[in-house]
């Protein structure tokens, strides 16, 4: 797969936080900061967010890296909501917004990074412009919206 050790450790995190944002919609129907698996899923982007500004396929700074910030920036939002406005019900609104934009934002490059790697020597997808990728992230914005 040709990952550096930040890459492993970035996807490893990722992933954590990834079931961690799963589990708390089965449970709760939302990213719930105030639960042990929406509080996963919101340090574990934060680490992902951050390292992904080291990694890169390309060289430099690319829409990735702008994706990751808006992640970033989205995750600590909810958070601030969360802990300030936490009688407001208003803020709510806005805090699973964001918690929920974050993850369908997260899963672009999730689904890119893993179809274009994964099995290993013959990828499922050939580059970030295959259908099925493209069939796959309709999918996940098709649940988004729902």
């Amino acid at each position: 797969m040709g990952l550096s050790n930040l890459g492993i450790f970035h996807t490893v995190v990722g992933i954590i936080a990834i079931i961690a944002a799963l589990a708390s919609y089965l449970k709760y129907g939302r990213i719930n900061l105030a639960g042990k698996s929406g509080s996963t899923y919101f340090y574990g982007t934060v680490i992902t967010s951050l390292t992904a500004l080291g990694l890169s396929k390309h060289g430099g700074f690319n829409p990735g890296h702008i994706l990751s910030l808006l992640v970033l920036v989205l995750v600590i939002c909810a958070f601030l909501l969360h802990k300030r406005k936490a009688e407001s019900n208003r803020a709510r609104y806005f805090e699973n917004f964001f918690l929920s934009f974050s993850f369908f934002l997260s899963m672009i490059p999730t689904v890119n990074e893993t179809l274009t790697r994964v099995p290993v020597g013959a990828p499922l997808a050939s580059g970030p412009t295959d259908p099925l990728i493209g069939k796959i992230l309709l999918v996940i914005l098709v649940l988004f919206i729902a």
